[in-house]
């Protein structure tokens, strides 16, 4: 399967040009929304790029952490993510935005909770503050009158989140998760219900950036890095059904619960990330901000202004 997709790869993009070669290490989730990434490397087209690129599964809650220490120096996360990591001294810039959700972020509730009003006082699982499963808890949360303060929060993975749903463990009123392990909960509605998703707030956006070192030493390599990624959306679009195989295996999915899976997102292309950063890429960061500082994520904003370098998407 590889070597097919590989061949293809080679195929559609053969007048390509060639970056210096370059190794750069990446930090992502299993999240469906970074799979063309997976995909990337498996069919061969960072290395057509001229690039050797590692995927590292990091958690959201410390991938912050890896580029700090050295050991990654691009990561793909959640737009308000950036603003976290600079406020807290982490030096980093977006340079492509990956993918929009669409219902592929939601919250799961148990019986007996009509709204979100009805979690005061309650139980939610999701990750760690500063990751996007906690940033989306209070976004709802603000948007239905209320705040994170007003529920106990009890700190677990998007997989593990799910899996206490499905198992219906006891403490546990709600809990915060997403594709494709949201898919899990959708395969057992008996497991709690789906009260609320990005279609319903549209607030989970994902980017790919860099630290600013890597990108004033490595033009060349980070417009490879997003040239890679938007051939990947070509090579989906040629060969769906390849290429939703080779990523579902990533994740532990078949090629067609993946492409279920993907149904609830939109990759973005270039001609979307035009658009996108166009203004509605400050506008929902100012936003951000504001929440982030109002739950004591972030003490003080960092420079706005620094927070996205659009020059590689020529």
């Amino acid at each position: 399967m590889k070597k097919a997709l590989a061949a293809i790869a080679l195929a559609m993009f053969a007048t390509t040009p060639h970056a210096q070669e370059t190794r750069v290490a990446v930090g992502l989730s299993g999240w469906t929304g970074f799979a063309p990434l997976t995909l990337a490397k498996e069919a061969g087209l960072f290395k057509k790029h001229g690039l050797d690129v590692s995927l590292k599964k990091i958690p959201q809650k410390d991938r912050h952490l890896a580029i700090a220490s050295g050991d990654i120096q691009c990561a793909a996360t959640t737009v308000e993510t950036w603003v976290v990591w600079n406020a807290n001294g982490v030096a980093t810039t977006q340079i492509f935005q990956l993918d929009k959700s669409y219902g592929a972020d939601g919250m799961v509730v148990k019986a007996g909770i009509q709204s979100i009003r009805d979690l005061k006082g309650k139980t939610v699982a999701a990750s760690a503050p500063g990751t996007a499963p906690y940033f989306t808890l209070a976004w709802m949360l603000r948007e239905n009158g209320l705040s994170v303060k007003d529920v106990r929060v009890v700190n677990l993975e998007p997989q593990a989140a799910a899996n206490a749903m499905i198992a219906g463990t006891d403490g546990i009123d709600a809990a915060m998760t997403y594709e494709p392990f949201l898919g899990a909960i959708r395969a057992k509605p008996e497991a709690g219900r789906i009260i609320a998703t990005t279609l319903d707030y549209p607030m989970i956006m994902d980017t790919f950036g860099c630290t600013p070192k890597f990108l004033a030493e490595n033009p060349k390599a980070a417009k490879a890095l997003a040239d890679a990624y938007f051939d990947a959306l070509a090579l989906i679009k040629a060969e769906p059904k390849k290429s939703f195989e080779i990523m579902g295996a990533d994740v532990r999915q078949t090629g067609e619960a993946f492409e279920k899976s993907q149904s609830y997102l939109r990759w973005q292309d270039r001609e979307a990330n035009a658009k996108f950063f166009a203004g509605e890429h400050a506008a929902f960061s100012k936003k951000a901000a504001e929440i982030l500082l109002e739950v004591g994520i972030i003490k003080t904003l960092p420079d706005m202004s620094k927070l996205v370098d659009t020059r590689f998407l020529k």
